[in-house]
């Protein structure tokens, strides 16, 4: 199966947001100028001929934005030498509003971007200060003109619900004035408390409440009944798109396929392994100054943790997993090894069945974790239904 996608990780921040866990620092000229010298050396170390075809290209972080010109151009350079950048379909950039400017998207236009991914995160001045956000309102405002004025107009807008002391009404405001905008993707996640981060000492210190759960469900039938009343179709777990306008990028990853991950603390998926790299930045850039790929841990993927990804990564499209597929990989059916599970969650009702095809309810997302919980399956079963495969 050829690579389709490649995902390249920028951990420079201006600051440190207070829910985040990614991999991130503080941005630091000097250090970024030295990552990306980095960063052009361990993809050397895939793309070792002619620069490879591939459908999408995702700028992720951190904050790519921020990069200062030169840097960006440097990065933006390094990809066009590695990747036929004029064949890609989708080549997406995250950015934080307010925080790039016309230098900056002038490169984006220039060097081929074509989708834009903005982090936005709430519509409300006080909780973007409580957030850790540098941002305003109204560079949301600005930087929407800005990118739409060049011609970038496939935008997604990224949110965060569930927010501390936040109610149904004050996320239900952030949801219009966002569709007010009529883009053609939104993507909304629930805030998750994270160890290490500022929210998660506060958590733990009693100083940080988050909405009861029956508030946080109601707030995700808001979501889908909102962005539905506008059109956007509800195509993943958390995101909605005009038709057409699904990240293709984003579906590589549900679809269970290989894809390329460069940078600091990035995630890749190639020759059915998964692997990890080193995720400090120095650590990184050391094991890549001695001739090695800067990756912390790899492992084979068995058929068993395939059939197991296959399953809960598909059911995180809207559009469920359907058996007929599944057969053409793997050779046999879903419902013969998840029969009574797939029975037992109908009932629940958080999955329906059509035809050969299952997927989840609006109630089974909410409850997505239990969900794909039971297509784990333990090795004794494995054994059971595939000992000839039970090590592969």
């Amino acid at each position: 199966m050829s690579v389709q996608a490649v995902y390249i990780h920028i951990p420079f921040c201006h600051e440190i947001c207070h829910y985040c866990d990614f991999a991130k620092m503080y941005y630091h000229e000097g250090i970024a100028d030295s990552y990306l010298d980095s960063l052009n050396k361990e993809i050397s170390m895939y793309i070792k001929e002619e620069p490879v075809s591939v459908r999408t290209i995702y700028i992720g972080g951190g904050t790519p934005t921020s990069l200062n010109e030169n840097q960006l151009e440097k990065l933006f350079q390094t990809i066009s030498n590695y990747f036929n950048v004029e064949e890609v379909e989708e080549f997406t950039i995250e950015a934080n509003p307010g925080e790039f400017h016309e230098g900056h998207v002038k490169l984006m236009a220039q060097y081929g971007i074509n989708r834009v991914s903005l982090g936005v995160q709430v519509l409300d001045n006080d909780y973007l200060k409580e957030m850790n956000r540098i941002h305003t309102v109204d560079d949301v405002e600005r930087s929407v003109k800005l990118l739409q004025q060049y011609g970038l107009t496939n935008i997604s807008m990224d949110f965060i619900y569930a927010l501390p002391s936040q109610t149904l009404e004050h996320f239900e405001t952030t949801l219009k004035k966002a569709l007010s905008f009529d883009l053609p993707h939104y993507s909304s996640y629930a805030l998750q408390i994270e160890p290490k981060t500022v929210f998660y000492m506060r958590y733990q210190k009693g100083k940080l409440s988050k909405p009861k759960e029956e508030v946080e469900a109601q707030m995700f039938h808001s979501l889908v009944d909102l962005m539905e009343e506008q059109g956007l179709q509800h195509y993943e777990v958390s995101n909605f798109s005009k038709p057409g306008y699904e990240s293709k990028h984003n579906l590589t990853y549900w679809d269970n396929v290989p894809y390329y991950a460069f940078g600091a603390g990035a995630h890749g998926y190639l020759k059915g392994e998964r692997y990890v790299n080193l995720r400090p930045v120095n650590h990184y850039e050391d094991q890549i100054k001695q001739g090695s790929k800067p990756v912390l841990h790899s492992e084979e993927v068995t058929l068993k943790e395939q059939v197991e990804e296959e399953m809960f990564l598909g059911l995180r499209r809207k559009s469920g997993v359907s058996d007929d597929q599944f057969q053409k990989r793997y050779g046999f059916s879903f419902f013969n090894l998840y029969g009574n599970e797939i029975n037992y969650l109908v009932n629940k009702g958080w999955i329906i069945q059509q035809g050969d095809t299952i997927s989840m309810t609006r109630d089974g997302m909410l409850f997505g974790n239990d969900v794909f919980a039971s297509f784990l399956i333990s090795d004794d079963v494995w054994v059971q239904k595939f000992p000839i495969d039970s090590h592969s």
